[in-house]
């Protein structure tokens, strides 16, 4: 599995519109670099974030 994906593979790996994630790109709710003028992100990353984000809903943070 690649460790570098573009926004059409994490789009689907959060099963999301692409536009979202563009929009958290801006908001800087997600970091990615761009390599040859395409957004991509690290897999590693992105697992992690969800991980920090999960645990933030569970002990009712915000």
């Amino acid at each position: 599995m690649p460790r570098l994906i573009d926004v059409d593979e994490l789009a689907d790996y959060l099963r999301l519109k692409k536009q979202t994630i563009y929009n958290w790109l801006h908001q800087r709710k997600i970091s990615g670099i761009k390599v040859g003028g395409v957004w991509r992100f690290d897999r590693k990353e992105v697992d992690a974030w969800l991980k920090s984000k999960r645990r933030l809903l569970k002990t009712g943070d915000k």
